[in-house]
């Protein structure tokens, strides 16, 4: 249970979400992922990695019983801190990322995937923001990343999710084959670019993030403030009740 990674002998290294029963994510949780994909990109025998998961669903995102249940905001901040740093660990790892999501992807689940070189999903995969619901906000960055904006708008306000077909649609996710299959799309995927020169494949990765027209670093900590002024006036914590509650 937990964040775990294995390496293979063509040059991928599986790095693994495990936090039964639905990958809802806690503090620490976000860092040791962050941590490692970085150690990930730096091992020169890793080509490339694919984020992946087990159980129900890719992320349910931050677990929100977590923050509820730590006086004052140290695991607000810590959640806020964490989903930064695993992000940007996925944007910034020396090599591509290859995201294999099966069934639900939500919340912090879309800010990794939103960061990965490549998206594939599984038929029965779903994507979508609650964050308006929960009384918070983020990952409309990468949310963007995968659909249209005016579709983006209309998914964060409502909260509704969307399917790896219809994404597959906007070209946003490469295949969307059936779960049994997802891993062994995942890798065959990997190892397709892992058999390259990495030299080449590393310096291209550099090369797509410099060109980039999104700043993902900053845009998402610039949503983040607002998550925190929905606490300070504690709409958020009514909300993340309402939720647990219901």
């Amino acid at each position: 249970m937990g964040i775990s990674s294995s390496h293979t002998g063509s040059g991928v290294t599986m790095i693994t979400i495990d936090y039964p029963p639905v990958n809802a994510v806690p503090v620490r949780g976000w860092f040791d992922l962050a941590d490692e994909l970085v150690a990930a990109g730096r091992r020169p025998d890793t080509h490339v990695v694919v984020l992946r998961a087990e159980g129900r669903g890719f992320c349910a995102g931050v677990d929100i019983k977590e923050i509820q249940r730590t006086e004052g905001f140290d695991a607000l901040i810590g959640a806020n801190r964490g989903c930064a740093a695993a992000f940007s660990a996925v944007y910034d790892c020396e090599v591509p990322v290859v995201a294999a999501v099966n069934g639900f992807c939500l919340g912090g689940g879309v800010g990794l995937v939103g960061n990965a070189d490549i998206v594939v999903a599984a038929t029965d995969a779903t994507f979508g923001l609650p964050e308006v619901d929960r009384g918070a906000l983020g990952a409309a960055t990468h949310l963007a990343r995968l659909v249209p904006p005016h579709l983006m708008r209309t998914l964060y306000y409502t909260a509704r999710r969307i399917s790896a077909e219809q994404l597959h649609h906007h070209g946003s996710v490469y295949e969307v084959v059936p779960p049994d299959k997802l891993d062994a799309a995942a890798t065959a995927l990997a190892e397709e670019i892992a058999a390259k020169d990495t030299r080449v494949i590393r310096c291209a990765k550099e090369a797509l993030n410099g060109i980039d027209p999104q700043h993902v670093h900053r845009s998402y900590r610039y949503e983040q403030g607002f998550t925190f002024e929905l606490n300070l006036s504690g709409v958020s914590d009514a909300a993340r009740r309402a939720f647990l509650e219901g």
